[in-house]
């Protein structure tokens, strides 16, 4: 498994305010993404992803586990309906005209819209499908995944591997200390958006609301490591936890309390560190 790395991260010179989407995205691409890396690599060791792997990516976003699927062999191709921003930047990284790792570009596909858009008569079915955004640490954001799985999976053949990932439970997450803060200031908008802890089923749930078949399952530590509490609070507000606090309150009142809440987490060197587990669940289409 590979470690999470700190690195250092400059700020964008003549930044646009957190609120921008671009910005924001950028943000996730180059701070936060990497934290899942080893997320993806057990997964696709676990699978054995590589030559002869099609994996449909749902909500790729800026799309570093499909780069780090097709560098293995995969082809792949990618959907997200609702974060362009990132998806301009998984092309960056993926399309031929990008200045990526050439096997990477070989066989990739990036869709703006949903699993039906991916649909290509002309190509052989899906043998992998993943859904990698992690869910089962804000309130409902498990809503609209199954319907997304279901209409992934007439573009699978039967016994497909579906992989599904999940925050795992607090007392294992360094980070949940952190993200109760957006459900403190988001009050009473706690409902629409804000931290919540994870529940043991919250993937068997949504696999069997889609139909599919649980087929194993794993834990991955993934720790959070920053250069600095300023690039760990970046990080951190590009999900989008925040939102909901930031409407409920203002952007100044989420940094400060986001700053103190990273404190304990700050080491000797400046560096911030907080250790996690991720779960995640493998289904099987009909």
């Amino acid at each position: 498994m590979t470690p999470t790395l700190v690195q250092s991260h400059l700020p964008h010179a003549g930044a646009a305010p957190r609120v921008d989407l671009g910005a924001r995205a950028r943000d996730w691409a180059e701070i936060q993404e990497r934290m899942l890396v080893p997320l993806y690599e057990a997964v696709y060791e676990r699978l054995d992803v590589g030559n002869g792997t099609r994996l449909l990516g749902l909500g790729c976003g800026s799309g570093l586990a499909l780069l780090m699927a097709a560098s293995r062999g995969a082809a792949v191709t990618g959907v997200d309906p609702s974060q362009p921003e990132r998806l301009a930047l998984a092309r960056e990284r993926l399309l031929p005209d990008s200045t990526g790792d050439a096997r990477a570009r070989a066989a990739a596909r990036l869709v703006e819209g949903g699993p039906a858009d991916a649909a290509d008569p002309g190509l052989p079915t899906y043998n992998l499908v993943t859904a990698f955004q992690p869910i089962g640490c804000r309130a409902g954001d498990s809503e609209g995944l199954s319907d997304l799985l279901e209409a992934a999976t007439p573009l699978a053949g039967h016994g497909t591997p579906v992989v599904l990932a999940g925050w795992g439970p607090p007392e294992r997450c360094a980070t949940s200390s952190v993200l109760k803060v957006a459900t403190k200031l988001a009050d009473p908008l706690r409902s629409a958006g804000s931290w919540r802890p994870a529940l043991r089923d919250d993937l068997e749930m949504v696999a069997e609301r889609a139909g599919l078949k649980p087929d194993g399952s794993g834990r991955v530590a993934c720790p959070f490591g920053y250069a600095d509490v300023e690039s760990a609070a970046r990080g951190l507000l590009s999900t989008g936890l925040f939102d909901a606090a930031a409407r409920a309150t203002d952007q100044a009142q989420v940094d400060k309390e986001l700053t103190e809440a990273l404190h304990p987490h700050r080491r000797a060197d400046g560096t911030v560190w907080m250790p996690n587990v991720f779960r995640y669940l493998i289904a099987r289409t009909p």
